[in-house]
Order: C-alpha cells, then sequence, then structure tokens
C-alpha cells in the first residue's frame, strides 16, 4: 500500500537553481539531506556587461554562453533548472476569492483580475497563480498570489536554457526565490525568528531585492534599480580608475585611505535610504511598524561596516546571510572556496529549492 500512497504524491523534479543577474550567471544544485540541504554542484560565470540590464537580458549569446560553461560543471545527470524573471516585466498582486472555488473556476475569475491588473494584452503575457491561506479576516475567502509577466521574457530565458539542452521546469519570480531561501539561513537568526518578519535584501550589482518572509510565507516584494555597480562607478571616476581596476579595488579592498570617507560613506548612506524607503511601503501596506529581522545578501551585501549601520540606523537587528550556519551543508572543500561568498547565491538557492516543495503540474 505504500507505494501506492508514494505514487499520488508527486515529487517535484530535481533541478539546479540558476539565477542570471548582470554582473554573472550563478547556478546551484542541492540534494536533500536529514537535516537540511547539500551542495552538490554549483558555479558563478562572469556576463558580459550590458548584456542583461533590469534584468532583462539584451544579448541572448552572451547568456548561452555563459550556460554552457555552467552545464559543463554539472553532474551529467542533471536535466532541469529553475530560473526566474523578475524587473518591471514581472507584476504580482494578492488577490482574494472565495474558498470554495474549484481550480477551475479559479481560473476563469483569474483572467478577469489579470485583465484588470496588466498594462499588456493578455495573449503577450502569461499567467500563474498559487493559493497562499486563508484569509485572516474573512474565512470564507483565501488569499491568492497573482502572478503575470511578458511571456517574451520567459521565452528568451527557456531558449537559452533549451540550447544547452536543460529544460527549465520552473519560471519563478526573484521576490518569491528570495522568500524561499530565507528557510536556509533561520538558524542565524534567534529563537523564534520562523514566526517574525524577516526582511531578506539582496543586493546585485544593478538591482536590490526586497522579500519579506513572515511564518515561511513570503508576504512582500519589491526591487530597486540600485545595486553594488552604483558603487564601482563611484570608485572609478573618484579615483580615475578603469572599470576593471575599480571592479578588482572594490574586491580586494586596494584604495586609498580616505576612500572610506570619499567613496564608501556616501554610497552605504544612499543604500540606507533605499532600505529605508522599502521597508517604510512594507509597513504601510502591511500595517507592522517595523520588520524584526534584516538579512542582508548578495555580491554588495559584504561591505565592510554594512550590517552594523543597519542595525544602528533603523533599529532592526541586521546579519549577513550565511546558510552554511543555517541547514545548508557541503564537502569541506566545497564549503571552504564558497565560505567568502555564499550570500551571493540565496537566490540560486531559493530556484534550487523548488525541487522539493510542492509540486502541481
Amino acid at each position: 500500500m505504500d507505494m501506492l500512497s508514494n505514487l499520488w504524491k508527486r515529487q517535484a523534479p530535481q533541478m539546479v537553481g540558476i539565477d542570471i543577474g548582470s554582473h554573472e550567471v550563478k547556478a546551484i544544485l542541492l540534494s536533500k539531506t536529514a537535516d537540511g540541504y547539500k551542495i552538490l554542484s554549483h558555479a558563478a560565470v562572469p556576463i558580459k556587461k550590458g548584456a542583461v540590464n533590469d534584468h532583462d537580458i539584451r544579448d541572448a549569446d552572451a547568456v548561452v554562453e555563459c550556460l554552457k560553461q555552467i552545464k559543463r560543471s554539472l553532474p551529467k545527470s542533471v536535466k532541469y533548472a529553475a530560473v526566474s524573471v523578475s524587473g518591471s516585466a514581472v507584476m504580482t498582486k494578492v488577490i482574494y476569492m472565495d474558498a470554495s472555488l474549484s481550480e477551475e473556476e479559479m481560473e476563469a475569475q483569474i483572467e478577469i483580475e489579470a485583465d484588470n491588473l496588466i498594462p499588456y494584452s493578455l495573449d503577450e503575457v502569461s499567467i500563474d497563480f498559487e493559493t497562499l491561506n486563508v484569509n485572516s479576516t474573512d474565512p470564507t475567502k483565501v488569499d491568492v498570489l497573482l502572478s503575470a509577466c511578458r511571456t517574451d521574457n520567459i521565452d528568451v530565458r527557456v531558449d537559452a536554457l533549451d540550447s544547452v539542452e536543460l529544460e527549465a521546469k520552473v519560471v519563478d519570480v526573484e521576490g518569491y526565490a528570495l522568500g524561499r531561501a530565507a528557510e536556509l539561513i533561520m538558524a542565524q537568526l534567534p529563537e523564534g525568528a520562523k514566526h517574525k518578519a524577516v526582511a531578506m535584501v539582496d543586493i546585485g550589482a544593478n538591482m536590490t531585492t526586497f522579500s519579506v518572509v513572515e511564518s515561511g510565507e513570503t508576504t512582500f516584494i519589491r526591487e530597486q534599480a540600485f545595486g553594488g555597480e552604483q558603487f564601482t562607478q563611484s570608485i572609478l571616476s573618484f579615483y580615475g580608475m578603469s572599470y576593471d581596476q575599480a571592479e578588482k579595488a572594490k574586491i580586494e579592498g586596494d584604495l586609498p585611505r580616505n576612500y572610506m570617507f570619499e567613496v564608501l560613506s556616501p554610497f552605504q548612506t544612499q543604500l540606507l535610504q533605499q532600505i529605508k524607503r522599502t521597508l517604510q511601503i512594507y509597513c504601510t501596506s502591511s500595517g507592522k511598524d517595523k520588520v524584526d529581522y534584516l538579512v542582508l545578501c548578495g555580491g554588495t551585501s559584504k561591505l565592510e561596516g554594512m550590517a552594523n549601520l543597519l542595525t544602528n540606523e533603523l533599529g532592526v537587528h541586521t546579519i549577513i546571510a550565511d546558510p552554511f550556519q543555517g541547514c545548508l551543508h557541503a564537502d569541506e572543500s566545497v564549503k571552504s572556496a564558497l565560505q567568502p561568498t555564499i550570500s551571493k547565491y540565496m537566490v540560486a538557492c531559493g530556484l534550487a529549492l523548488r525541487s522539493y516543495g510542492q509540486w502541481r503540474t
């Protein structure tokens, strides 16, 4: 009998999570263990500058080149991938619907809702929805998350993966992938954090993605066109360096003595303002006073003093994501190689985690 009941529980296929950023393409493959997840494979491949802009793929060939390198680093058996879309091409909204509706009835009603939400004609758009939970104020209603994205944004990703013989099983929304990765770092936070409001802030090269997670549900996502690229640009203009020199100096910390005062401080202040503004929007929309914890991730999160600055200025306990302190495991050699940069893999991890969530066909 056990065998039969297992047949009905659909297990998602194992997917490599691939995060196509504007600075590099990152990939991670996870297996489930008794006490969390283990990294089976990982890669980060720099992408040609300008190939991806505002999460929009401008140069598909450059992306395919990166994916070819990633494919080579994966086990031969890997056939499926999970990728994400984001930026101005994606719209999300939580709508309320009668709890008694069947999935077909929901679909019909969602078409109507989507038509009102989306400024494009529906035949240019792909729509998905997910029932979140029973509405807190009215138990006869359920909260349904509606996501819509321009189909050409999805197609360009699916086609790029196709050309390296990977099948895109999941196209997620980046903010939700980031929220899902919060599961990996909960052990880094004080006891009971998983029932509090935890804001994941992923600071990439050109985009900062913000996801608030409460009791395992991502309740709020937002993106801002701001990131480490602005920081590189100010080093470059302040010290008369080339782009590559500035990028290298930034990573190696090889900068003039006054750099803290001249470049780092002004950038941190700007970043603080961006995060403050997004927190205000979250508080207004949720009716809460503040989030309980801030978790910084992404390539720019490691900036000297950033976590302390946010803790002091916002009065919110802020940490830098280190899933190795949470429930992410890896062989010692992989762990020591990835430890300094693991926080930039959070979106890729969130995508890879789709392999172990509920699966609906």
